[in-house]
């Protein structure tokens, strides 16, 4: 069955589904493929993304049983560099270097001894790769591996091994220009990073780097403060001069927060810990009581008293049988340096776990014994910074649901009625009202071959997506066009009057989205704006307040404003009984939550991995 029968004929029957001969049966004698061949042609021959997209769930990564995951022939395993061959002498294969971390590896190359010609041959060499081991260890890497996966670095440390091999060439007058280079790390890191673009400052180049992050702020001979809002709401360059000068101004959004003007105040009050939810003992008559073989039942340990999600012994990746208890109903922060393991605990390890339990889901999660809690929940959702939609017609109308109640407004029009449209000739995903010529997206692609596409707007409906009939309907005044080219602050005013649509627009504007357009295509958001996007979506739904969210470092790209709006929609789902679980380095975060869970002590293989303490933010356990 799975791998076929090979070169023996195996009789088969068919029916005829369709055609004159319907119903009639037919017999053929053939090789059956079997299953995995079968998957594994179709998956090759296939130019469908949504095939083997659906395919690819059905393979997973494991390392050669043969070569263990170095790839070398066991001869070029077996050369080694250094002299000593017994324990503790520095004879290595290159598989073992580069699957050690950046900061064992630098150690090794400054502290490697060779004799003779030897020495004389590979002194420069050693010395060079010693120097880029450093860079990358001075940009916050060091808990990285030499042999680690491209695809999986994350943008932040993609950004910084750029940034450490730009150092390496010792180019002067470069303009170097960096978005957001601290995303992932701790703040710990920070001042290392800091130190870096120092350096390269000093070599005589330019630095511009586009940036949330106070110590980075302060730390720039001269800032630039656009704003006063976001999107329609900017534009504008409110102050700009050294740090001080932009703390000193008063219109300064970013001022008010960095004097302390404005500030995320630690909450008053914070929620209690669900206790547990034991039955009523049921009453026993005399006989009962006097039973000689009836026994008390245990008095409940004291970490057993409260409702809680437990990961019993995760030992993926660096993680060293980690135990780690989130409360039900409590915003929960995982912090700790870059490569302590927080990703591996959460996304990899709870995550995949608990949706494997509730939505039978095909990942598997990292190792680990077991999960207890999760019978306290019915739904589990990663809200991460993922784009919402990777074509022009996805926007944040079709993704909130916002599209099907406009259009079906749209269809109740008079003008709309006579003419027997329905809600259908409102959408631009179906043939009908929309304009042909570019099908509803509003852009023609351009293919320029070697260079990344083009979009241009189409010449026929001039970007409005709709043909001249459909745009003649009009609700108040607007058409389908002009609806969807309304920012959510413009559209809560002018659909007040629809319960529906208004309610949809509310939770827009709760995660602070009052600025974007409709209609505005999802590929032009940001990762914050599609992450506010996903958490309005589920403030709009009516959930049952047993969802676990999961979110990993939400306040990348964020200002501090919108921190604030962030932590208010957060709190808004704890406070309907929802549990969050955060992975974060941001201070202002952490100690808004009930319970700070912190990883280290340093990080990936050197030490991280455990659990280092728990508590409240401003308690002695926590961060």
């Amino acid at each position: 069955m799975l791998h076929g029968s090979g070169e023996e004929e195996i009789a088969f029957s068919y029916t005829m589904e369709t055609g004159n001969f319907a119903g009639k049966k037919i017999k053929k004698k053939h090789p059956f493929e079997g299953i995995i061949p079968n998957m594994t042609r179709r998956y090759r021959e296939t130019e469908s993304a949504l095939v083997r997209e659906d395919l690819a769930r059905y393979r997973n990564t494991q390392p050669c049983t043969s070569c263990e995951g170095t790839r070398l022939k066991r001869e070029a395993r077996n050369v080694r560099i250094g002299e000593g061959l017994q324990e503790g002498g520095q004879a290595r294969t290159i598989s073992q270097i580069s699957h050690a971390t950046l900061s064992e590896a630098q150690s090794y190359f400054e502290s490697l001894k060779m004799t003779g010609a030897k020495a004389e041959i590979a002194s420069k060499v050693i010395k060079e790769i010693a120097s880029r081991l450093k860079f990358l260890n001075d940009v916050g890497l060091s808990y990285l591996s030499l042999a680690r996966s491209a695809e999986t670095l994350s943008g932040g440390e993609s950004q910084r091994i750029r940034l450490a091999s730009q150092i390496g060439s010792g180019l002067t007058g470069v303009m170097y220009v960096l978005d957001e280079p601290s995303i992932g790390l701790h703040q710990r890191d920070n001042d290392r990073l800091i130190g870096t673009l120092k350096h390269l400052r000093n070599l005589g180049n330019s630095v511009i780097v586009v940036e949330h992050d106070e110590d980075m702020i302060r730390a720039a001979d001269y800032v630039v403060d656009i704003g006063p809002g976001a999107g329609i709401h900017g534009g504008r360059i409110i102050a700009q001069g050294t740090a001080a000068q932009v703390e000193a101004s008063s219109e300064s959004l970013t001022g008010q927060f960095m004097s302390g003007a404005r500030k995320i105040e630690i909450p008053k009050q914070r929620n209690q810990w669900l206790p547990v939810q034991h039955a009523e003992p049921v009453a026993l008559n005399a006989k009962a009581k006097g039973n000689a073989f009836s026994k008390a039942k245990p008095a409940p340990k004291p970490e057993e008293k409260f409702q809680q999600l437990r990961v019993v012994n995760a030992s993926g990746n660096n993680l060293k049988n980690v135990t780690a208890i989130f409360p039900v109903g409590l915003m929960t922060c995982v912090t700790g340096v870059s490569g302590s393991g927080k990703s591996t605990l959460v996304n990899d390890t709870l995550h995949k776990a608990v949706a494997r339990s509730l939505y039978r889901s095909h990942d598997e999660p990292a190792a680990h014994e077991e999960i207890e809690g999760i019978e306290h929940f019915d739904k589990v959702i990663n809200v991460d910074q993922s784009p919402i939609g990777r074509t022009p017609r996805s926007n944040p109308a079709t993704y909130t649901g916002l599209f099907t109640p406009i259009r079906e407004l749209l269809a109740e029009v008079p003008v709309a009625r006579e003419r027997g449209y329905g809600a259908g000739r409102f959408s631009f995903n179906v043939a009908g009202g929309r304009c042909e010529a570019c099908q509803g997206d509003g852009v023609v692609k351009v293919e320029m071959h070697f260079l990344p596409d083009v979009y241009v707007p189409c010449d026929v409906c001039l970007g409005k997506r709709y043909n001249r009939e459909t745009l003649e309907v009009l609700y108040k005044g607007k058409n389908i066009a002009q609806m969807l080219g309304m920012t959510v602050s413009e559209a809560y005013e002018f659909f007040s009057a629809v319960p529906t649509i208004a309610r949809k627009l509310q939770t827009l504007l709760d995660v602070g989205l009052s600025y974007i357009r409709l209609g505005q295509s999802a590929t032009t958001l940001s990762g914050g704006e599609a992450q506010r996007v996903k958490l309005a979506l589920e403030l709009s739904k009516r959930d049952t307040g047993r969802t676990l969210y999961i979110l990993d470092e939400p306040t990348t790209g964020l200002h501090f404003a919108d921190i604030e709006l962030l932590l208010k929609v957060l709190h808004q789902l704890r406070d309907a009984g929802n549990t969050i679980v955060i992975i974060e380095h941001n201070l202002d975060v952490i100690k808004t939550d009930r319970l700070a869970d912190r990883h280290g002590p340093p990080r990936g293989g050197s030490g991280g991995g455990a659990s280092g303490g728990r508590g409240h933010a401003g308690a002695s356990g926590g961060e």
